[in-house]
């Protein structure tokens, strides 16, 4: 008799540890690449990089050749943020994304220039 209230409870975890272990994880698939052509990066924040990196760099250049020394952030593109399409979006984030654009070309073209 004590050795059937001993036995159970010893099959029962021997059974519970093989079984757990026969089974298999499943790993779902990496999600498939984007198309051919696709831009991951909006529209608003493409046309802030473009505008202000191309801003930057000829402030950064013409300060270079004129003698006026590093200020990226005195200049008045800077703060004006031309460019801006209400249209893309709002102003916020196209503001940032142009600031550091700006500052990554103007320290390209005032380094080249």
């Amino acid at each position: 008799m004590k050795l059937s209230y001993l036995a159970l409870p010893v099959v029962t975890v021997a059974c519970l540890l093989t079984g757990c272990a026969s089974h298999t994880a499943y790993y779902a698939p990496p999600p498939p690449p984007p198309p051919v052509g696709y831009n991951s990066v909006p529209p608003l924040i493409a046309r802030a990089d473009q505008v202000g990196f191309r801003s930057g760099t000829e402030d950064g250049a013409r300060d270079a050749y004129n003698g006026f020394g590093y200020h990226p952030q005195h200049d008045r593109k800077f703060h004006s943020t031309p460019g801006y399409d209400s249209a893309l979006g709002p102003y916020e984030p196209y503001r940032d994304a142009f600031r550091r654009a700006y500052l990554r070309g103007y320290d390209q073209g005032f380094h080249r220039g």
